[in-house]
């Protein structure tokens, strides 16, 4: 997530760069076959274009909507998990006398929330973060689950019993929750809680584990893919495209000019041409960047600050003060 006012133009223009250097080649082929190579059937009719354009706005417009729809959620989904663990480390300070047990209890849901972040961060077939423009931006931020092993995360929080237990299984953070309940029902057996308490507690494992199951919803279900498809085609033949169809409509300009420049106007197609695909293919950069929230790019949801937020606000509860500083932005970045 970015958490400065906005980003600097020299760093989307850095972003974009390969994009740029490509849409440069293509109005430079363009005019130059058109001006010295006078091959002038080259000038397509600019209805063309302009009608393509227009079918392509709507088709980015609509995805940018809705990739900003799944980080948007998925940003709901995480201040409720936030929520709901500040109010899980009250009730396991609350609701009975036993220190130990209340220490257990948080300590494994921290667990559970390093389970579930190291989850949401690995990889997918279809997530963009190892592209060239995004994974040169890396250099920029910093992913704590790629710089840090969850066995290690893992053995601040668990027993080593547990934690081997843990990292054996498939879906170690269902398994974290299955631990929490199993210990409930001991805490209810040997009644250290009442019936009341014991329902309060195991409805909060259950709104766990469908927070996660949204989570993990977003993560394996991908904006689908014929759209992503038909989207990036539509760019690619529009930017291909646009330097064609603005050959005429330069060279017309000449007709009203004097001077060296008459009769070179049509030069100009190279930066027009270029501004305007840029902003097509910018617009698809910003959608693309936002279509998986999870998957460590820079303006995704950032879990990683949340959870250290939320570890710090239940270890305060319990008393502690050797508390983790919170996770600071680096280049106004921070995950």
């Amino acid at each position: 997530m970015h958490t400065g006012k906005s980003y600097k133009l020299s760093e989307f223009l850095n972003w974009t760069r390969r994009d740029i250097y490509v849409l440069i080649i293509l109005g430079v082929v363009a005019v130059v076959a058109y001006q010295i190579g006078n091959i002038k059937w080259l000038g397509i009719p600019s209805t063309v274009v302009a009608l393509l354009g227009t079918a392509t706005a709507f088709i980015v417009g609509f995805k940018n909507f809705q990739t900003y729809n799944r980080t948007w959620e998925a940003r709901q989904i995480w201040g409720d998990i936030i929520s709901s663990s500040r109010a899980w480390g009250t009730m396991s300070r609350d609701f009975f006398d036993n220190a130990e047990k209340s220490t257990e209890l948080v300590y494994r849901h921290l667990a559970w929330l390093t389970a579930l972040r190291y989850q949401l961060r690995e990889n997918r077939a279809w997530e963009t973060i190892s592209k060239g423009h995004n994974a040169e931006y890396l250099k920029y931020y910093s992913i704590h689950e790629k710089q840090t092993a969850l066995e290690t995360e893992l053995a601040k929080y668990l027993p080593d019993a547990e934690q081997k237990q843990i990292l054996a299984a498939g879906s170690k953070a269902t398994q974290i929750m299955s631990l929490q309940s199993k210990t409930i029902k001991g805490l209810f057996a040997s009644q250290a809680i009442d019936v009341a308490q014991f329902l309060d507690m195991q409805k909060s494992i259950k709104d766990f584990l469908l927070q996660q199951g949204r989570c993990e919803c977003i993560k394996d279900f991908p904006y689908p893919r014929q759209y992503a498809t038909v989207n990036s085609f539509f760019i690619k033949l529009f930017c291909l495209l646009l330097p064609f169809g603005l050959l005429r409509e330069f060279d017309k300009l000449n007709d009203s000019v004097d001077g060296v420049i008459k009769g070179n106007m049509v030069w100009l197609v190279i930066p027009f041409s270029v501004l305007i695909s840029w902003m097509y293919t910018s617009l698809e950069r910003v959608g693309e960047s936002t279509e998986n929230p999870f998957e460590g790019n820079a303006n995704d949801v950032p879990i990683s600050q949340m959870c250290r937020t939320a570890e710090i606000d239940l270890r305060e509860m319990l008393g502690e003060t050797d508390l983790p500083p919170p996770l600071e932005p680096r280049n106004n970045i921070v995950l």
